[in-house]
């Protein structure tokens, strides 16, 4: 209609005047622009933009149809123009490295994420399709060696274990309400075929005549102890507990899975199936791969047949082997580990030894990772401005989480050189998207505070270093203390003491025969880190009513609660300012 075709020839226009940021990511007409009674601009009266269902321009060779398909695809959308902004139609960093990931499969290019942040529209990227940087070998099946070694982040979690023994803290429960009764029978069977399809699920960690720490494979005929452990049904009052208790049961990572479910029925008829996964088998993206390969997996055996699921392109070996394979040698400087390395020790060079925070008590000689946790939630108004802030500034709404964190704890006396811990997905390669497995990867964002800066200023800053450190996340944080070779304690955690998490992974729904199960929250009673922001963008069906929810960690010898929710308020109260007035100082 005449209305589209003049937004597309405004936007040809803009796009020849502007650079690819500064270009309106939709357009709408109206007749009269909405007023409040005062006479001013009355934004929420504002029609949304429809940014799934508009239209722009078409692709205009093979090349940008192929990267319009790629767009859309990643993003779950059911088409894209050339000049739709990756990151306002809902792209972050995670989606970001599948896409890049896909474009190197199906393209046979590698790109950045720099350049997809500088380059986010189709249009863009196409020209930058000549490529900028060797193309890294593809993930696939690999012969197996007579030993298997460990991932570099399992090393650091083994020796963690051999050195202190079975503990709970690298834990990951998930605890899931049902409504209706489960036929416990299909239920062991379904969980049998899950750690059948994932070798992650049935790898025990033995060491070598050397000492060397070896995985070792379990055959689907050596799965003895993969049974449902059903309990003696309890009062809703005791569940609370019972569920924290169950949730610190140690692995024996020599003998045992690393996969642990217990069925709790309730007095009221209701049930709760405890999932315990061993951080060393497995991650928060594997969550969701977990919930739904569960879902098939009972819904077939419901229907007295095997899951019928596509044969996973790899396993979680082929990964340990490809990643050492494309590290290569960190006593070359050429190869992809060395070229990393070089800009790790520049970038965190003169780094504290540990941040000053506020602590109720003095830091112990030795941390003995007893937490607690504390919930968090921001409205959906507040985010909504802070995604709107992160677009305008080229920036994603981690990073303005970020920048906000840093600002906070500068604000409460811990300096102007801020280290945060960040974990990023380590997913890589499309082989990797529908596997079970411990990909995780932590980088350190170093956020220089000084100066006064506004808040616009900082969050830039914080975008500066996060793409830097983007180009630079396969370094396994584990390889990296060993070579930066810091003042090494075990009061503190190397490089970082304080961990965000955004997780931006699909949020895990389990269903069980078409019926949704709603998620309890489990504490163990653990903390990893001195505080571990772990927020969540929880689902909606409509954009303007998500919200923001989550938890803090804290390491309990340090903190009392009081202290964590006093900074918790400070936080939101410094997001809501921020959010409305970036130019703050």
């Amino acid at each position: 209609n005449a209305a589209a075709a003049d937004a597309q020839a405004l936007r040809r226009f803009l796009a020849d005047q502007l650079p690819e940021h500064m270009v309106p990511a939709a357009m709408i007409g109206l007749d009269v622009l909405p007023l409040t009674p005062s006479g001013k601009l009355d934004r929420k009266a504002l029609p949304a933009p429809d940014f799934a269902g508009r239209s722009g321009r078409a692709a205009r060779d093979a090349q940008e149809d192929v990267l319009c398909g790629l767009f859309a695809e990643t993003l779950g959308l059911p088409q894209v123009s050339i000049d739709d902004s990756f990151f306002d139609l809902g792209g972050d960093s995670l989606l970001a490295t599948r896409l890049i990931s896909r474009i190197r499969v199906t393209q046979r290019r590698e790109l950045s994420i720099r350049t997809l942040f500088e380059c986010p529209t189709v249009a863009a990227l196409a020209r930058q399709l000549s490529g900028d940087g060797e193309l890294r070998p593809p993930l696939r099946r690999l012969p197996r060696p007579q030993t298997l070694p460990l991932s570099y982040a399992q090393q650091r979690l083994w020796f963690i274990h051999h050195l202190e023994g079975p503990s709970p803290t690298y834990n990951i429960p998930v605890a899931l309400r049902l409504s209706g009764a489960l036929e416990t029978d299909v239920l062991e069977a379904a969980l049998l075929d899950v750690v059948r399809r994932h070798e992650s699920l049935r790898t025990v960690y033995v060491q070598s005549a050397d000492d060397t720490p070896l995985q070792c494979v379990l055959s689907v005929e050596q799965l003895d102890d993969c049974r449902l452990i059903v309990h003696e049904p309890l009062g809703e009052t005791r569940l609370g507990a019972v569920l924290s208790e169950a949730s610190r049961h140690c692995f024996d990572l020599s003998c045992e899975l690393p996969l642990r479910a217990e069925l709790f029925p309730l007095d009221s008829g209701q049930q709760v199936l405890l999932l315990l996964l061993h951080h060393i088998a497995g991650d928060g993206g594997s969550l969701p791969v977990l919930a739904d390969d569960l879902a098939a997996a009972y819904e077939a055996r419901c229907q007295g047949r095997e899951p019928a699921w596509r044969p996973l392109p790899v396993q979680y070996a082929d990964y340990t082997l490809w990643q050492r394979q494309l590290l290569g040698n960190e006593r070359d400087p050429d190869s992809l580990i060395g070229r990393q390395f070089a800009y790790w020790k520049q970038a965190l060079a003169g780094l504290p030894d540990q941040l000053c925070l506020p602590t109720d008590r003095p830091r112990p000689a030795m941390a003995s990772y007893q937490g607690d946790y504390c919930e968090f939630r921001l409205d959906a108004e507040t985010l909504k401005q802070l995604k709107t802030l992160a677009r305008r500034h080229g920036a994603t709404l981690s990073m303005a989480l970020q920048a906000a964190l840093a600002a906070l704890l500068s604000r409460l006396g811990a300096g102007d050189d801020i280290p945060l811990g960040c974990p990023i997905a380590g997913r890589t390669d499309d082989a990797l998207a529908n596997l079970v497995g411990f990909f995780v990867n932590t980088w350190v964002l170093r956020v220089d505070t000084s100066g006064r800066p506004d808040f616009a200023t900082l969050l830039g800053r914080v975008r500066q270093q996060a793409l830097a450190a983007y180009s630079h996340q396969d370094v396994p944080f584990e390889r990296l203390v060993e070579l930066l070779n810091p003042a090494r304690s075990a009061s503190h955690h190397p490089l970082f003491q304080v961990n965000l998490a955004l997780q931006n992974n699909i949020f895990p729904l389990f269903r069980f025969s078409g019926r949704e199960v709603s998620l309890e929250t489990v504490g163990n009673r653990t903390a990893k880190f001195d505080l571990f922001f772990n927020l969540f963008e929880m689902p909606s069906d409509e954009p303007q009513t998500q919200y923001l929810q989550g938890y803090v960690e804290y390491a309990t010898e340090l903190f009392d609660r009081a202290t964590v929710e006093r900074l918790l308020t400070r936080f939101r109260l410094l997001l809501e300012a921020v959010a409305a007035e970036p130019s703050r100082p």
